[in-house]
């Protein structure tokens, strides 16, 4: 168990980084989950961005140099650990993390950014009943079975290794281009799309626009994971979540901030709402104080 902490922010784009800056002028102990390369829509922009105030024509590659340097000097840390969920609990969150460990705080900022597309079919209904998204978490409940694991990007195919570790059979499903390789014989790569997610009581099948396959489980790793099955009870609006003018979302001490929380995409909306979800969070605190 990791220590209680004031407010845990997810996510290293402008709003998660905005807010920890925030929170941390306000005094308070935080804990910043995200990438250390930060965003990569941020890392991917190398045409000058025009409408960010104070920085005329810096591209996406020299903002987040600028932003990098400016959590160094304020000694902030970002924790590379996955958020794969956030539950409230009475009085405070808990927030289950891909090394299997909980991290506990008393407010919760969303900053993960927008999530394309939509679930699979049969994935919310299969979510804890054949569908995981923590290979770290939950192989062990598979050792010696046959598992289909969706990785939408080169970043998560140490967790399938880890599945060919542990389980005896794992479909390697990329979403993306590029060399694919594995430590582990028994992990095959294959090709498709996926369509569907299908069972009885578990799901037990994984189809494709190429075929199907038998399994007992389907990890679905995303960099991040759409808002309604990250924090179990949040109020959602087709991929964003629902936020008032505060930044509060439908649950007393979560915030969001950025694009996550709807359109526009802008680096200085982002920014700006990153700032105010903070600001919120330490009032929720404060309040929660004085009431005790």
């Amino acid at each position: 168990m990791m220590a209680r902490y004031d407010i845990a922010i997810i996510g290293t784009g402008p709003a998660g980084l905005e807010a920890a800056i925030t929170a941390k002028v306000r005094n308070k102990n935080i804990i910043l989950f995200g990438n250390k390369d930060l965003s990569r829509k941020m890392q991917v922009v190398d045409h000058p961005i025009l409408n960010y105030l104070g920085l005329p024509e810096v591209t996406g590659r020299q903002m987040a140099a600028a932003f990098t340097e400016q959590l160094e000097k304020m000694n902030i840390e970002i924790t590379e650990l996955k958020v794969t969920a956030v539950y409230a609990m009475p009085g405070y969150f808990g927030l289950q993390l891909s090394n299997n460990e909980m991290a506990e705080a008393d407010s919760v900022i969303l900053a993960t950014g927008v999530v394309a597309g939509k679930p699979y079919p049969g994935e919310e209904q299969f979510l804890g009943r054949g569908v995981s998204y923590c290979a770290t978490c939950d192989a062990p409940l598979y050792k010696g079975k046959t598992v289909a694991c969706i990785g939408g990007s080169a970043d998560e195919e140490a967790e399938a290794d880890f599945l060919g570790e542990v389980c005896e059979k794992v479909y390697y499903l990329p979403l993306y281009k590029g060399d694919v390789q594995f430590t582990h014989d028994n992990v095959e790569v294959i090709s498709g799309r996926p369509v569907e997610i299908s069972g009885a009581m578990k799901a037990n099948k994984l189809t494709t626009d190429q075929g199907s396959y038998d399994v007992d489980c389907v990890f679905i790793l995303r960099a991040a994971q759409f808002p309604g099955q990250l924090v179990p009870g949040v109020e959602v609006d087709g991929n964003a979540v629902k936020v008032d003018l505060q930044m509060r979302t439908n649950i007393p001490g979560l915030f969001a901030a950025g694009d996550i929380a709807g359109q526009p995409y802008q680096y200085i909306k982002s920014a700006g709402q990153g700032n105010v979800a903070a600001l919120s969070a330490v009032s929720y605190l404060d309040e929660k104080k004085r009431n005790g």
